[in-house]
């Protein structure tokens, strides 16, 4: 006796419109990747006893009984960066910097999933009972995570520089500037007086950046 399967076989249109779907999905990870960050880091600043963020970089809060949150908050921002990667590779497919731009967004993701997995060691007073002054030396995991960090950074720049020439020859000047603008904070030397202040703005212009980007392919694929 032969059966009869009920469910429903795919259409031309269904196949079209599940890599699209997926793809918004992606762009939708990497639009939450930088405010899911800003709130967890926000949290742990206000909440972490002994915490300055005028003298502690974000960095710090992943040491410590509580690091766990900061080693989280690190991997899932990555992870999210990683999947607009993805989308980046899916929906810009021709023109300039075509080839360059989905792995230069992954650098940056990769850089923050190691930054979380290499922590940095304590330093100047924190966590509480942590001498004051840097560490008198540097562990492997904390040469790993100043390594992690300077690669995320300079790939998130090349990006930022592929990006703007790909808008400067679509005469697009406001998104050029701001492309460029973003690229130069981020290559921009640290300066040890404010330095924890200056890697948290670039953590948010960042992330702001990586937003932005997400929102825009997202808005352009639901346009299609």
């Amino acid at each position: 006796m032969s059966t009869t399967s009920t469910t429903p076989a795919a259409t031309s249109t269904d196949l079209a419109r599940t890599p699209a779907r997926s793809t918004r999905t992606l762009l939708t990870a990497g639009a939450l990747a930088g405010p899911l960050f800003a709130v967890l880091a926000t949290g742990q600043v206000l909440l972490r006893d002994g915490f300055d963020l005028r003298r502690h970089p974000l960095s710090l809060l992943a040491t410590g009984g509580p690091g766990f949150v900061q080693v989280a908050n690190f991997v899932l921002a990555g992870i999210g960066v990683l999947c607009l990667a993805v989308a980046v590779r899916r929906t810009i497919t021709d023109g300039v910097g075509r080839g360059w731009l989905a792995p230069l967004i992954a650098v940056f993701g990769l850089g923050l999933v190691a930054s979380g997995v290499f922590v940095m060691d304590p330093e100047n007073g924190f966590p509480i009972g942590t001498p004051e002054g840097p560490a008198p030396a540097m562990s492997w995991h904390g040469i790993g995570h100043i390594a992690a960090v300077t690669a995320a950074f300079t790939g998130l720049a090349a990006a930022c520089i592929v990006l703007a020439v790909r808008m400067g020859r679509r005469r697009a000047g406001w998104a050029t500037m701001l492309n460029a603008c973003a690229a130069l904070v981020f290559l921009a030397p640290i300066n040890p007086a404010w330095a924890s202040i200056q890697l948290a703005v670039t953590a948010l212009i960042a992330f702001t950046w990586t937003t932005a980007v997400a929102l825009w392919l997202r808005r352009s694929s639901s346009a299609r």
